[in-house]
């Protein structure tokens, strides 16, 4: 979660729930870190929040997907169905190494999906 969220009283509380705290201005190796820390975790959850919650943006971030790829886990994606008032879970993906066409599955799952402002998302281009 961004940095900002941990502060007082909750930054506690967050910690103690897991939270690792994000410094996206600092240059680190994130997708290093939360891998390691996934790796040695009897057990790991990690949620990333959507892309065009505020803005839209062609180009997603793939973070998670290297989280996943060198933590050797599988990625659920969780659709959000704001229309439908809905979750649905039904699709794991196993990343490949083969990113451009991992990703683009990815998107294509996502492309039905209506959030709270549908025009700020877009799956962008497919190779």
């Amino acid at each position: 979660m961004k940095k900002e969220w941990f502060f007082w009283p909750l930054g506690p509380i967050f910690r103690h729930l897991g939270g690792i705290p994000v410094y996206r201005q600092k240059k680190s190796s994130m997708t290093d870190s939360m891998a390691e820390a996934a790796k040695q975790a009897d057990t790991f959850h990690l949620c990333i929040t959507p892309e065009g919650t505020r803005s839209k943006t062609a180009e997603w971030k793939k973070g998670f997907y290297f989280i996943a790829l060198k933590a050797g886990m599988p990625i659920l994606l969780y659709g959000l169905d704001y229309e439908q008032k809905r979750i649905v879970c039904t699709k794991t993906v196993i990343p490949s190494g083969d990113l451009e066409r991992d990703m683009r599955d990815i998107k294509l799952y996502y492309k039905d999906f209506k959030g709270k402002k549908p025009e700020n998302f877009t799956i962008g281009e497919l190779v």
